[in-house]
């Protein structure tokens, strides 16, 4: 707002200011590029901001909204530019009859809204707003038309694609590209990013095409570009990940890596895919940070960590991984390679495909189509004279068997298995025809997890539960009898509306004991061995995570949401 802003007349008339307040805050205002408003209530902290927009609106006869509580999603799209809202602090909310109502601060700056008028065509009703509550509605992302799409030309400095030396870097980062794709693409990318998504989806379908992403494992719709983007912004993704832009008919898949700075090089893993109106293209976000969080920041409990660090420590055996995809089995390994890693140790992996590449690490990613298979690079690992191995995922009897010859041969092995629950990956491996006795002999650990959402610490609030629902979902009768309540999501700024930010793992963490080997080799079924771990004080997944609840951590209905029980 202009240090000649008609509000200055106002207050003064309305005798709420004196002629030195004025002149103070101007000089406050220039000084440090402030807001009247916020000037006003920071030299006179006896006037409210909400005294100012009551004296304004008796003044104009304007009515007053709580833009907090609009449903900004019925916003009118494309009638003023996202920079121009931003920049002059105003807001589109209804479009009918060739009149505009319009959110704003500051009514009084008549050359501004003379020019909206001659931009749109449109007459104008004017809907004051709180400038402190329009900002947090606007930083908060809580509808598309904040999102991803402030192109202005300083925005970006600094962002750009990483290319090797002997890429073609005129390519990837040309000033003859398309600016305005290059761009969106960029914008995307680096709002993913900074918001703290894991995956960036753009969706072409038969009328619209959008863009979503997965924060804390949730997909959420940021950006609905125009529909003839599509192609352009597929080929943009598909140059500066070196994929064939001209192959439109089969899946691709690439890496891209995006600059942020010296200093931050962010890795993605692109996947395309033909569909009936274009190409669906995913990027992973492989931050390479999260390998390095610390197994304190995983979620263990701090019995379960004692374990884990009992396992990798041992010189041999193997400690398994398993969960579903998106579990956070790949970070968890990672957690585990990062403390091993040192001079003193060869560590090597066999990946599908390297996710984050670890220095001082030998990674090797398996390519089936040339016949490196998992099985075979395992082979070669026994010849490199390993200490430590780290297999991505066990698929089949050959690498399974080549798994447990190298735990049992002097070598600690890590690696993963598509199972519900820790019991169960004992039985998938003798299912796969490995012989019980070498299961029982060379499994260590068995680590199952889920990753669920940390409910924010800004909104969480307590709420009473019946007893009966309490109990149903696993908590103990004195829990219930103590008077105890959890915490349930509310939904704020800090969080995005959604009650929860951040994910951390739920684990059930089984160490094979001699009562478990002496089960594994009388080919029990998965319950009975689940039976046993429970009797040796082993949590299940809803255990595990009704300690979370219990700790004010996550939410009743987010444990239920992931674990079977």
């Amino acid at each position: 707002m202009s240090i000649n802003s008609g509000i200055f007349t106002i207050l003064l008339q309305a005798g709420v200011l004196s002629a030195e307040d004025v002149e103070a805050i101007r000089a406050a205002m220039l000084k440090d590029e402030t807001s009247v408003v916020s000037t006003v209530t920071a030299i006179r902290p006896d006037i409210s901001a909400l005294k100012i927009i009551q004296t304004i609106s008796q003044f104009y006869g304007l009515p007053v909204l709580d833009i907090a509580a609009y449903n900004l999603d019925f916003m009118p799209k494309d009638i003023l530019p996202i920079n121009f809202i931003i920049k002059h602090k105003i807001l589109p909310l209804s479009s009918h009859d060739k009149r505009l109502k319009l959110a704003v601060v500051d009514p009084t700056t008549k050359e501004l809204f003379e020019s909206i008028t001659f931009r749109t065509g449109l007459a104008l009703d004017f809907i004051l707003v709180d400038e402190a509550q329009l900002k947090m509605v606007m930083d908060q992302n809580s509808s598309n038309y904040f999102k991803t799409i402030n192109l202005d030309d300083g925005a970006l400095d600094g962002v750009e694609f990483a290319v090797d030396v002997s890429a073609d870097s005129d390519m990837v980062n040309s000033d003859d590209d398309d600016q305005p794709i290059v761009k969106f693409v960029h914008k995307i990318i680096y709002d993913a990013v900074q918001i703290g998504a894991s995956d960036i989806h753009f969706e072409p379908y038969e009328k619209i095409y959008r863009v979503r992403y997965r924060i804390d494992g949730v997909l959420s719709e940021v950006a609905t570009p125009p529909h003839a983007l599509k192609d352009k912004v597929a080929a943009r993704i598909k140059v500066v990940s070196k994929l064939d832009i001209a192959e439109r008919r089969v899946p691709q898949d690439g890496r891209l890596r995006l600059s942020l700075s010296a200093n931050q090089i962010i890795d993605f893993r692109v996947s395309t895919l033909p569909t009936a109106y274009g190409e669906k293209i995913v990027l992973r976000i492989l931050d390479r940070k999260s390998a390095s969080v610390g197994i304190e920041a995983l979620g263990f409990e701090v019995e379960q960590r004692k374990i884990v660090m009992n396992t990798i420590g041992r010189p041999y055996g193997m400690m398994l991984v398993t969960g579903p995809t998106g579990s956070g089995k790949t970070v968890s390994l990672y957690t585990c390679l990062t403390l091993l890693n040192d001079s003193s140790r060869n560590i090597s992996t066999a990946e599908d495909p390297i996710e984050i590449p670890l220095s001082g690490i030998n990674q090797v990613s398996i390519n089936e189509k040339t016949g490196l298979t998992f099985g075979i690079a395992l082979r070669a690992f026994l010849r490199q004279d390993p200490d430590v191995i780290m297999v991505g995922e066990i698929r089949d009897r050959d690498t399974a068997e080549m798994a447990i010859k190298a735990a049992q041969t002097g070598h600690l092995v890590l690696s993963t298995l598509h199972t519900n629950d820790a019991p169960s990956a004992l039985t998938r491996l003798v299912s796969m025809g490995i012989p019980t006795y070498n299961v029982g002999d060379a499994i260590l650990t068995i680590i199952a997890q889920r990753l669920v959402r940390k409910l924010c610490p800004k909104c969480k609030k307590l709420a009473k539960f019946d007893p009966a629902t309490l109990l149903a979902a696993g908590f103990k009768p004195e829990d219930v009898e103590s008077g105890w309540q959890p915490y349930v999501p509310i939904g704020c700024y800090a969080c995005h509306n959604t009650g929860y930010k951040g994910r951390l793992g739920v684990f059930e963490v089984m160490p094979i004991s001699d009562e478990l080997k002496r089960l594994i080799l009388l080919n029990v079924t998965s319950v009975e061995l689940a039976t046993q771990a429970r009797k040796e004080g082993v949590l299940s997944l809803r255990e595990s995570g009704l300690l979370k609840v219990r700790s004010g951590v996550t939410s009743i209905a987010e444990i239920e949401a992931n674990t079977n029980e």
